[in-house]
């Protein structure tokens, strides 16, 4: 896990290697342990290395293959290396390291556009072609390692972060109205290729761009799961359902202990993270390394799920700490997760996952975590009324459950100056649902959850929370096989039992059955839940600050309403309407975006 930065320039310069390097430098969080800079004429790479896999030089990036006429930086792990190393082998490639990086240069070399299909695992990857003068951009199928781009006349910068490319420079950081409607309406996502910044752009998950030595590009989706039945598997029964299921993920976990330093797992008590913890028990892990956090309780709210946890690390006598946030000042972490962000995120999550990885980070350099099951399996709430509609009906149930406003509700937050043209969530939503390789409406919400909101909300948090402390996440449950079969599976089995009624079967087999019936959980930060005191100080600041006051996105008479109000405005997710405004220019504030 590291970042990657480049420049690839099409007007005849050479590429500007102190720009790629001011891009890496701000990557330090995410790759403490080494840093390399390589160029040739108009193109510059740039990295920055958090030491897992081949912890020696050889496996320092940029990685150059000069046989191969080949260089290339990656971020992510290829948990299937080992094998991928010996096909290799065995077709004529020679190795220098003994690391995944070189895999996937030489995977590049020996099977071209179509070695993405080889990789299981998460990656971003840039691959120079020294003879062609083309450079290659891939992301890994689930999209759980980002690629940022910023594009001018003659020029392409790409980086693991957002914030990387405003380091290097000459970015067009005006706001994207299309984007902010996004941001507004569909829960903070804003789907790709757009950010919230007219400027910058961002790869989509499981997609391949080609760039020529003239500037011109060509991309391809190389992979999507289809969301409907499959013949070979009609006569399954909900055995053999559960059976596969747990066979795949168990395969899942084990493929995420590659490494050579320890793995440890974020431990939060719910069945997700719990069956994690028990499958590695099961493959004879001993003296696991789990972790869970807690806040004091507010006004009456729980802060903790200590008892689940603990009643999971005692049944499988893991190596267990318990991290206790005490009651304070909650905004010296809530301004450094801000700053953390590669785009605006409203979760209050973000806070906890960044305080969590930074004593995580202290025992382990590597965890995997439960996230990703809810879209995966069916666990929210918004799916079983999509079980009750035809398919040419979802848009009406999903948006209703799920996205913040519609077009009359944007005119009434935001300038005539930045409303965009029609209503752009629930358009986009709408053609998503609409497309072909979804069986049912319920089928339709999984898809658009697992390839849009998934990516671009928790798996996006979870990667900058613990990047920012140069901690590795891994995440089984976005295991490609693994999503593959549960895109399959019948959704009366996923939305069984109140939701992921299949993954709770399995759970009984393994699991301590509290554990399994218990009330659905939450990653609780009471203290951010309600604005009230100094948090609410610091939204009132950034809404009223004078680089606010310059930008005027939002109506003054919409503002000062929910500020004289600060908690009545929530979405149909609970979300706090006013907290969406001020995180917005929270972000845009500490990035220095006038």
């Amino acid at each position: 896990m590291c970042g990657l930065a480049g420049e690839f320039r099409h007007d005849g310069s050479r590429a500007d290697v102190a720009a790629v390097e001011r891009m890496a430098a701000t990557m330090k969080d995410r790759g403490p342990d080494d840093s390399g800079v390589w160029s040739q004429g108009p193109i510059a790479l740039g990295h920055r290395r958090l030491k897992i896999i081949d912890c020696t030089a050889a496996s320092g990036q940029p990685i150059v293959d000069a046989a191969a006429g080949l260089t290339g930086v990656f971020n992510g792990c290829v948990y299937n290396y080992r094998e991928l190393r010996a096909e290799l082998q065995a077709k004529g490639h020679r190795f220098f390291s003994s690391g995944d990086s070189e895999v996937v240069v030489k995977a590049y070399a020996e099977w071209g556009l179509d070695f993405v299909d080889h990789l299981v695992g998460m990656f971003a990857v840039a691959i120079s072609e020294r003879d062609t003068g083309r450079l290659v951009l891939a992301r890994d199928r689930l999209g759980i390692k980002p690629l940022y781009l910023a594009e001018t006349p003659g020029l392409v910068r790409f980086a693991s972060t957002l914030p990387a490319l405003l380091a290097g420079g000459g970015v067009d950081t005006s706001i994207d109205p299309v984007a902010l409607a996004h941001y507004l309406s569909f829960h903070s996502i804003v789907p790709p290729p757009r950010t919230i910044l007219r400027g910058v752009a961002k790869l989509p998950p499981a997609t391949i761009r080609v760039y020529e030595p003239d500037g011109s590009s060509r991309e391809r989706v190389y992979w999507e799961p289809s969301f409907g039945r499959a013949a070979e598997r009609a006569g399954w029964t909900e055995r053999d359902w559960q059976d596969a299921l747990l066979e795949s993920l168990t395969t899942a976990v084990r493929r995420r202990t590659v490494a050579d330093v320890p793995v440890g797992v974020l431990l939060s008590g719910g069945l997700d993270s719990s069956l994690v913890v028990a499958l590695l028990a099961a493959q004879g892990q001993s003296g696991l390394a789990t972790f869970s956090i807690g806040f004091d309780a507010v006004g009456g709210r729980a802060g903790d799920e200590f008892r689940w946890s603990d009643l999971v690390a005692q049944t499988f006598a893991t190596d267990h700490h318990r991290i206790r946030v005490p009651t304070g000042d909650l905004l010296p972490p809530l301004e450094a997760a801000v700053a953390a962000m590669s785009e605006p995120m409203v979760s209050h999550d973000c806070v906890a996952f960044w305080l969590l990885s930074q004593e995580v980070v202290r025992h382990v350099k590597v965890v995997q975590s439960g996230q990703g099951a809810d879209e995966i399996l069916g666990g929210y709430h918004w799916y079983p009324p999509l079980a009750a509609v035809d398919r040419d009906r979802a848009l009406e149930t999903y948006a209703k459950a799920f996205l913040d406003r519609d077009a009359a509700g944007l005119a009434r937050v935001l300038n005539p100056a930045w409303l965009a043209d029609g209503d752009p969530a629930r358009e986009f939503v709408a053609a998503h649902l609409a497309r072909p390789g979804a069986q049912t409406a319920v089928d339709a919400g999984l898809r658009i959850d697992t390839q849009v909101m998934l990516t671009d909300d928790p798996v996006k948090r979870v990667d900058n929370m613990t990047m920012a402390h140069g901690l590795e996440a891994r995440v089984p449950f976005l295991d490609h096989e693994f999503v593959e079969l549960a895109a399959s599976c019948p959704p009366g089995l996923k939305l069984a039992q109140g939701g992921k009624g299949v993954l709770k079967e399995i759970g009984r087999r393994v699991l301590p059955h509290e554990v399994i019936d218990r009330p659905k959980g939450y990653f609780p930060v009471p203290g951010l839940t309600h604005l009230e005191g100094k948090l609410l100080d610091r939204v009132r600041d950034a809404l009223t600050a004078p680089e606010a006051r310059r930008r005027d996105l939002f109506r003054a008479e919409y503002v000062d309403a929910l500020l004289a109000d600060p908690n009545a405005e929530l979405t149909p997710l609970n979300g706090n309407k006013l907290w969406q405004l001020g995180l917005l220019e929270m972000w845009l504030q500490s990035h220095g975006i006038d």
